[in-house]
């Protein structure tokens, strides 16, 4: 049985574990983040769990997922800047697209993923490189994560949400999440309730690449905010599906991608 079928299969047993497991009573803000790694968390396979839980110790995917928003003060850490998106205009390829030579969250992911497989890391250079997967997988799921070029990805769309002054970024990362008022673990435990194993042999499908061109599909439904002073309610009813899919996609994505370095 390959990872694929493993992770599908696992999901069979999962929906019992969701019911009967306690409830804890901000790219994504944190708790977006939060969310996609306790989804991950949830369809690690018995190996790269035992691994990750040796290293991470009494952090879990879903603490160690903010990390990389937690070091953006600390200047030693100021060439990850860049890495929480990556610029693809319309109707261009990513491998066609002008690259930053300060990296992207694409290229980033694709060589984390490659030097935690080569098993060359000293154990605090692999807690860093898994606490930056679980956050840039997160990042690459977020549709204006992946930017035209044009306006910054949405931080210059400025608009009044819900009356209040922000912007189309703003309003991905955190404020259609946060205006729901649950928290992570509510939040995931909905989610988790909702997949399908059709869903996530899908989801499975393509590579890091493929998943960033998913968002460039979103991108006509994400701009599409009527009349900026008034967006609000409407916006977030015809979106917030859209939202939670990208939380599960990224959660799914993630397991599949550390069972495989682990696995």
């Amino acid at each position: 049985m390959n990872i694929r079928q493993k992770l599908s299969f696992s999901l069979l047993l999962l929906f019992g574990l969701i019911l009967s497991s306690p409830r804890e009573a901000q790219a994504w803000g944190q708790t977006g983040h939060r969310v996609v790694g306790y989804i991950a968390q949830s369809f690690l396979n018995k190996k790269a769990k035992k691994h990750l839980q040796k290293l991470l110790k009494t952090e879990d995917l879903a603490l160690c997922s903010t990390w990389m928003d937690e070091i953006r003060s600390d200047k030693r850490y100021d060439h990850t800047h860049d890495w929480h998106w990556v610029t693809i205009p319309d109707s261009v390829r990513y491998e066609d697209a002008e690259k930053n030579p300060n990296g992207d969250v694409i290229e980033r992911i694709e060589f984390i993923v490659s030097t935690l497989k080569s098993g060359t890391l000293s154990e605090e250079q692999e807690i860093e490189y898994i606490k930056m997967l679980v956050h840039l997988v997160g990042d690459l799921h977020q549709p204006l994560h992946v930017g035209t070029g044009k306006d910054r990805g949405g931080n210059d769309v400025k608009l009044k949400w819900m009356r209040r002054s922000s912007n189309l970024h703003r309003v991905w990362d955190s404020e259609m999440i946060d205006d729901k008022q649950l928290s992570y673990t509510e939040l995931a435990h909905a989610l988790l309730l909702k997949v399908n194993k059709a869903q996530v042999e899908k989801w499975l499908q393509g590579d890091v690449r493929s998943w960033a061109m998913e968002c460039i599909a979103l991108r006509s439904q994400v701009y599409d905010i009527g009349n900026p002073e008034e967006v609000g309610y409407d916006y977030l009813y015809r979106n917030w599906s859209t939202v939670e899919i990208q939380l599960l996609k990224a959660g799914i994505r993630l397991a599949y991608l550390l069972n495989e370095i682990y696995g």
